[in-house]
């Protein structure tokens, strides 16, 4: 991308397990669209109709994204979402500067709210990764010119997924991990950061029966 150093991101054929026939999309009665198969809750349609696989390029929306994937490790995403609005108010709207900031004092803090997820190992990641994150504005201007390099700026659309589940990881995922990682970031593997990419629009993971794949592709 023009002004900024690239990060050099070497293209592998992605990698793609075995995985079980993915689930026909829902028809959900009422405004009778198509949805993935995941959208099941009312909280979970809002998030799969108004957010999931649109494109970001706020560095606030971003930062938001890269704490609460960090978070979601090892739960599921609608337990992260129905938290959405605590962690909102615990991380000042995801002022990363603010967050940069925060001490030990403001860590406890955090793990005596029961509205959060209480792991120190993931409160004090996303202390270091809002460190890490200004870093990289100072150095590309903005964390949406250095992410996005990752997919040549454009959204990907991974038509060949329509009989198998999307992959865990790909090879993009795995430098961006790589990159992360050596940059100082915490709790970035490369499940956390393809999870990253499908949040945040760099991938269309929708299934291609869903409303929102046709929407998406027209907009890209």
């Amino acid at each position: 991308m023009r002004g900024i150093r690239s990060v050099a991101v070497k293209k592998n054929k992605t990698k793609v397990s075995a995985a079980p026939a993915k689930a026909a999309p829902q028809l959900l009665s009422g405004d009778g669209k198509r949805r993935c198969h995941w959208a099941k809750s009312d909280a979970m349609v809002r998030y799969h109709d108004e957010e999931w696989g649109a494109p970001m390029h706020d560095d606030r929306a971003l930062f938001e994204f890269l704490v609460l994937e960090g978070h979601q490790a090892g739960l599921s995403w609608e337990t992260v979402l129905r938290k959405r609005e605590a962690y909102r108010e615990a991380f000042g709207n995801f002022d990363v500067k603010r967050v940069a900031g925060y001490d030990k004092k403001k860590i406890r803090s955090l793990l005596r709210d029961a509205r959060l997820i209480r792991n120190r190992l993931k409160m004090d990641a996303a202390v270091t990764n809002a460190k890490a994150f200004l870093e990289v504005q100072r150095e590309f201007g903005s964390f949406d010119r250095f992410i996005w390099q990752f997919v040549n700026g454009a959204p990907l659309t991974h038509k060949n997924w329509k009989s198998a589940h999307p992959p865990a990881t790909t090879a993009d995922s795995d430098a961006m991990s790589k990159e992360l990682r050596t940059r100082g970031f915490r709790f970035v593997g490369s499940t956390i950061c393809y999870a990253f990419m499908q949040a945040v629009g760099m991938v269309n993971d929708h299934d291609e029966e869903c409303f929102r794949f046709a929407e998406l592709n027209r907009k890209a």
